[in-house]
C-alpha cells in the first residue's frame, strides 16, 4: 500500500458548467465516501482517447463505488466552445459526468501538466495518486482495490450511485461521419463512426444503399479506400478501412459484405517496434489509408507514423512496418526514420504518384512525403523489413518528410498567405484538387483550406463547416465535405477565387513554469503499482527523451538515453520556450512472495509527452519535476 502520510486535501471542481449531471453541479463533498478518479482530458487529443477506453472496464466493475470525473481542459480555441465540447462527448461515448474547465481553473489547482492526466481521490477527500499518460489501467485497478478495502474496513467507504446522468438518445441516419470515398457509379461510401459502421449512400448522399455491418463488429471506424483493380482482384478485398478502436485494417468485399482482416491484432501497440507479420502485430488508432508506392499507407496517429502494409493474395502472408516516424510527436522533418509527426490523420496521394500528402492533426500541419533519393537514409534504416512475393527480404520504401503549413504542437489559427506563415486547427482530411493543388479539411476552423504548390499560398476555399473531417472530390466543380459535427456529407461548388483569411493566430494558453537559468535537474517520478516492479535484468527499463522549442533553448541535455532524470542547461539569452519531454518505463509483475520478477512476467508499458511552457528567471527553481506514476 502506498504511504500516504503527507495527505492533500483535493481542491474544489470549478468549472464553466456540467455535462452528463442533467444540469447539477457536483462537488467534492457530495463524493465523500467514494474513491474518485479526475480524468484531465481534452478532446483532440489521441492519447486522452485511449485512456477513455482504458477506464471503461473500471467504471462498470466498480460502478458503486467508484465515481469517474472528466474534467475537459482545452487545448485548442475550439474545444473551448460548450457546444463542440456536448458533441465530443457524445461522439466518444462518454458516460461519467465532465466538468467543462475552458479556463483551466481545476487543471491549474490540480498542477496538471499534461493531457492525458489521472489524479485519484480517497474516500475521505485526499489526493492519494497523479499519473500522466496512458498505460495506467492495470495499476489504477489495483489501487481502487486497495482504497476500497482499506477503506471498506474503516467504515469510510459509501456505496450506491453516482452523479451520472445519461442524456437523451441521438436520432440521425448519420453519426459524426469520419471519412468518405468516391465510387465509380458515383455512390460514396462513408463511416458512420458513431454507428461503427460502413454506409453506402447513392449519388443524392442521403437515400442508403447499403449498411455494412462487421463481424466482429467495427469500433469507431475512420478511414476508407478503394483499392486498386487489380489489388481488388488479388486479394478478394474492394475496399480497406481504419477500424480506429480495435486497432486494425479491415477489408470490406462490397458485393457479398464478407469482411477480411488485413492488418493487427486488435490491441494497442504498447512498445516500439518496426513491423513484421501484419496479422500478428499490434497496431495503435489507424486513422486513414491510402495507396502509395505499391503498399497500402496508414496513418497510425496513435503512434503519430506512418506505416506501409504489403497486401499479398492470403492475409496471413501480410506485412507490415514503420514507413515514417519515430513515435516522438512534434513537427520534426528529414529522413524517414528521423521524422516526428503529431496524430497523422487524413492521406492523399498526388495525380502523378509522386507525393503523399499529409494532413498532421495536432500539429495543425500540412506534410509532404516523397521517396528518398537512391542511396538515401529512410523508414529502412530502422531494422524492419518482410518477405517480398519472391521470397526476398522487402523493407518499406525509404522516404523523405517536409513541412509544408505548420510550425508546431501549440500555435496555430486562421491565417492565409504564404505557406510558412500560415496557420490552421487541428486539420484531419486532405485531398488533391484538379489542378494539382491541395484541399485540407481544417476542422477546428470549420473550413476547407487551399494549398497552392505553384505559388506556395494558402487560401480558404470554403467557410461556416460543422467540423469537416474529410474532402474529397466528386467532379472538376464540386467537392464531397464530410461535415462530422453536423451529422452529413455535403456536395459544394468548388469556388473560382479562393479567398484570404487574415484571421487570428493562437498558442495553447496554459501557466509557464519558471526556471533558473544554467543547470536545472529533471526528474521523472515513476512508483511502480503494488505488485509491479522495474525489469532490470537486461538493462535499465526506462528512457527519456528531451528536446526544447526554441532548440536554442537548450544548450544541453537534449536527446535520448535511458534513465528517469536528466541535467539540462538552459539559456538566459533565450529566456522562454517549450521543453519537450518523452518518457517511457516499462514494469513488469513481480511474484507476490518473493517480489523478483518471474523470466516469463508479464510487463505494462508506461509512457507520456509533455510540453512545457517554461521562461528562465534568476531565482527559480533549479529542478523540474514531473510525474509519470506518483504516489
Amino acid at each position: 500500500m502506498a504511504d500516504r502520510r503527507a495527505r492533500v486535501r483535493a481542491p474544489e471542481l470549478v468549472g464553466r458548467g456540467w455535462l452528463n449531471t442533467g444540469g447539477h453541479e457536483v462537488t467534492l463533498a457530495e463524493l465523500r465516501g467514494k474513491v474518485v478518479v479526475l480524468d484531465f482530458w481534452t478532446f483532440c487529443c489521441v492519447n486522452c482517447l485511449h485512456v477513455l477506453d482504458e477506464l471503461r472496464p473500471l467504471e462498470q466493475e466498480f460502478a458503486d463505488s467508484l465515481v469517474l470525473i472528466g474534467v475537459h481542459s482545452p487545448k485548442f480555441v475550439h474545444e473551448a466552445d460548450p457546444d463542440a465540447l456536448a458533441a465530443a462527448v457524445e461522439r466518444y461515448a462518454v458516460h461519467h459526468p465532465v466538468l467543462d474547465d475552458p479556463d483551466l481553473v481545476t487543471w491549474q489547482a490540480y498542477t496538471a501538466r499534461a493531457w492525458p492526466t489521472l489524479v485519484v481521490i480517497d474516500p475521505e477527500g485526499y489526493v492519494v495518486a497523479s499519473m500522466s499518460g496512458e498505460g495506467h489501467a492495470h495499476g489504477l485497478e489495483v489501487l481502487v482495490r486497495e482504497l476500497l478495502a482499506e477503506h471498506d474496513a474503516k467504515g469510510t467507504l459509501r456505496r450506491g450511485d453516482g452523479p451520472y446522468v445519461a442524456p437523451p438518445p441521438p436520432t440521425s441516419p448519420l453519426r459524426f461521419p469520419g471519412k468518405a470515398v468516391r465510387l465509380d457509379d458515383g455512390s460514396v461510401l462513408v463511416s458512420d463512426t458513431a454507428h461503427h459502421e460502413i454506409v453506402r449512400l447513392a449519388p443524392d448522399l442521403v437515400t442508403e444503399q447499403t449498411r455494412y455491418a462487421a463481424q466482429p463488429p467495427l469500433a469507431e471506424p475512420q478511414g476508407v479506400l478503394l483499392l486498386p483493380p487489380e489489388v481488388a482482384a488479388r486479394t478478394g478485398v474492394d475496399v480497406a478501412v481504419a477500424d480506429s478502436v480495435n486497432h486494425q485494417v479491415r477489408g470490406l468485399h462490397l458485393a457479398s459484405g464478407e469482411w477480411t482482416t488485413l492488418a493487427g491484432t486488435g490491441s494497442q501497440l504498447r512498445e516500439r517496434t518496426g513491423g513484421g507479420p501484419a496479422l500478428a502485430q499490434d497496431l495503435s488508432t489507424p486513422w486513414d489509408l491510402a495507396w502509395w508506392q505499391d503498399r497500402l499507407v496508414v496513418a497510425m496517429a496513435g503512434t503519430h507514423q506512418l506505416w506501409a502494409l504489403d497486401l499479398r493474395a492470403d492475409p496471413a502472408d501480410n506485412e507490415i512496418q514503420v514507413l515514417a516516424g519515430t513515435s516522438a510527436e512534434g513537427i520534426r522533418d528529414g529522413d524517414g526514420a528521423d521524422c516526428w509527426f503529431a496524430q497523422p490523420s487524413g492521406l492523399a496521394v498526388s495525380a502523378d504518384g509522386e507525393v503523399l500528402w499529409v494532413a498532421d492533426a495536432e500539429t495543425s500541419a500540412l506534410r509532404r512525403v516523397t521517396a528518398a533519393p537512391a542511396g538515401g537514409q529512410g523508414a529502412d534504416t530502422q531494422g524492419t523489413g518482410g518477405q517480398a512475393r519472391g521470397g526476398a527480404a522487402e523493407p518499406a520504401p525509404a522516404v523523405r518528410v517536409d513541412t509544408v503549413v505548420g510550425q508546431g504542437l501549440f500555435d496555430f489559427g486562421h491565417v492565409d498567405g504564404p505557406a510558412a506563415q500560415a496557420l490552421m486547427q487541428h486539420p484531419l482530411g486532405v485531398s488533391v484538387l484538379p489542378d494539382g493543388s491541395v484541399a485540407i479539411a481544417d476542422t477546428y476552423n470549420g473550413a476547407v483550406r487551399r494549398y497552392d504548390p505553384a505559388s506556395g499560398e494558402v487560401s480558404t476555399l470554403l467557410g461556416d463547416l460543422a467540423e469537416p473531417s474529410d474532402v474529397l472530390v466528386d467532379d472538376d466543380e464540386t467537392l464531397l465535405v464530410v461535415e462530422s459535427a453536423a451529422h452529413r456529407i455535403e456536395r459544394i461548388g468548388i469556388p473560382p477565387v479562393a479567398r484570404r483569411v487574415d484571421g487570428l493566430a493562437h498558442t495553447t494558453q496554459r501557466p509557464r513554469t519558471e526556471i533558473a537559468p544554467g543547470e536545472v535537474d529533471l526528474v521523472v517520478d515513476f512508483v511502480p503499482p503494488t505488485g509491479q516492479k522495474l525489469d532490470l535484468r537486461w538493462g535499465d527499463p526506462t528512457q527519456l527523451m528531451v528536446s526544447s522549442s526554441p532548440e536554442a533553448l537548450l544548450r544541453e541535455g537534449s536527446g535520448t538515453a535511458q534513465g528517469l532524470t536528466r541535467w539540462l542547461h538552459l539559456d538566459p539569452r533565450v529566456g522562454d520556450g517549450i521543453l519537450h519531454v518523452s518518457v517511457r518505463a516499462a514494469a513488469c509483475d513481480g511474484d507476490p512472495v518473493t517480489g523478483e520478477v518471474p523470466e516469463h512476467a508479464a510487463c505494462h508499458l508506461y509512457q507520456q509527452d509533455w510540453g512545457i511552457p517554461v521562461v528562465v528567471v534568476d531565482g527559480a527553481v533549479r529542478e523540474l519535476r514531473l510525474e509519470l506514476r506518483g504516489t
